[in-house]
């Protein structure tokens, strides 16, 4: 059943616990929310105070129950205190004064570790295991994590005691409302689509160029078949370019068009199959397998199958799995930053510019913000880890949510 406890202080604290457990456990789950040693604790319950060894169903206390909690300076509350007295207690920024026996204590309680296996897993986890610097990091988090929450509650009940009249305070309402639209359905696609936060891997295929193999990328929402220009010497088409065909590739950025190979020989299954390439100078693509050669070659993409069906269905080969993908084509990062450090294009949706005619590609991406770069993107990194999340968690969230620091939050939060 849940139950909720007010402090003194006036903090909330939801807690989901058996019916049978004794308030001393109880006790314990707040000591870990509210940094209030279980020895200074007095609960309530109707007006009076709840022994340590009282069960909660003995007591009458029910689902959806309000418990008080009181703050006493004595060392005894209500009951026999804990065998390792004031070792329990806790420090300011929320590590646990004696960090050994905060640990022991708990795990001596079977009802307790149950409880926290199924309401706090990590924690549970983290106190059955070994490493003491761990529990402390881990309390610190859960510290912040309770301040910064605590502070947005305060935040929104400053907003509904505010004048009605004052405009700043209707600005700030009018935000909170849109963020919780937001939030709610942020939470539902957690619920219902959490694969849409997942990161989307791209579609390559095994191929063999003039006898050379490499991991095309298949990408339909480009016009031509690209292959860089170190990718065309190492399969020896080099000296077939044609620098008549010089232009612009234009995309998400630009890049150099050096010229055009005319024909050269594929390989695709056990089949070979004439294929023309514009030849970018890019260092952030090898080979990349566009509309041209699919609608020439009467390709097939079938996710269903994950499958690339060639010919009308006379050759099938399967796309890569991550695993079979090299991690130079998966660094995102870079490649970003060498496009827009270099000029040089992401290939995806990019029109080839000859002679002063742009020939519009028939599927043309967004373009992205680099959010990786600037003082601001820092800032908020910066902010995210003192809450006690790592750095590469907080800039993937961050990525995530194009530069929210908010949703980010939300979303390390509930992770």
């Amino acid at each position: 059943m849940r139950i909720t406890v007010m402090t003194a202080g006036e903090q909330i604290i939801s807690l989901d616990v058996d019916s049978n457990e004794t308030v001393e456990n109880v006790k314990a789950l707040l000591e870990v929310e509210s940094n209030v040693p279980i020895q200074q604790q007095q609960l309530l319950y109707n007006g009076n105070e709840m022994g340590n060894s009282d069960k909660l169903s003995a007591l009458g206390v029910k689902d959806d129950d309000l418990l008080m909690m009181m703050v006493s300076t004595n060392s005894s509350s209500g009951g026999a205190a804990p065998a390792a007295g004031s070792d329990l207690g806790m420090n300011p920024d929320g590590s646990a004064l004696n960090p050994a026996a905060f640990q022991q204590h708990v795990r001596g309680d079977s009802n307790l570790m149950g409880q926290l296996f199924q309401t706090d897993p990590e924690l549970a986890q983290v106190i059955s295991g070994s490493d003491l610097n761990k529990l402390q990091d881990l309390l610190r988090a859960r510290h912040r994590q309770r301040s910064v929450l605590q502070r947005q509650k305060e935040e929104e009940l400053a907003l509904l005691y505010a004048d009605p009249f004052d405009v700043e305070a209707q600005k700030k309402i009018e935000a909170a409302i849109r963020q919780k639209g937001i939030d709610e359905n942020w939470e539902a696609a957690l619920e219902h689509n959490p694969e849409g936060f997942a990161r989307v891997i791209m579609l390559y295929v095994d191929m063999e160029v003039n006898g050379v193999p490499l991991k095309a990328f298949v990408d339909s929402g480009a016009q031509s078949t690209i292959i860089s220009k170190s990718c065309a010497e190492r399969c020896g088409l080099l000296r077939l370019m044609d620098q008549r065909y010089k232009g612009i590739a234009h995309g998400v950025g630009q890049s150099e068009i050096l010229g055009r190979i005319h024909v050269a020989p594929i390989k695709i299954g056990n089949n070979f199959y004439p294929c023309s390439f514009v030849v970018l100078d890019s260092p952030n693509m090898e080979f990349l397998f566009g509309l041209d050669m699919l609608r020439k070659h009467q390709c097939t993409i079938d996710l269903k199958e994950n499958v690339m069906t060639v010919g009308g269905g006379e050759v099938s080969v399967p796309f890569l799995q991550e695993k079979d993908i090299p991690s130079r084509f998966l660094d995102e990062e870079r490649v970003l930053n060498e496009a827009s450090g270099s000029g040089a294009t992401v290939p995806s949706g990019f029109t080839e510019k000859k002679n002063n005619t742009v020939a519009n590609s028939t599927s043309q991406q967004p373009k992205r913000q680099n959010t990786s770069e600037g003082p601001e993107f820092e800032a908020k990194i910066a902010k995210l880890v003192e809450l006690g999340f790592s750095r590469e968690a907080v800039v993937q969230a961050l990525r995530l949510f194009e530069g929210n620091e908010e949703q980010a939050a939300g979303f390390l939060f509930g992770g």
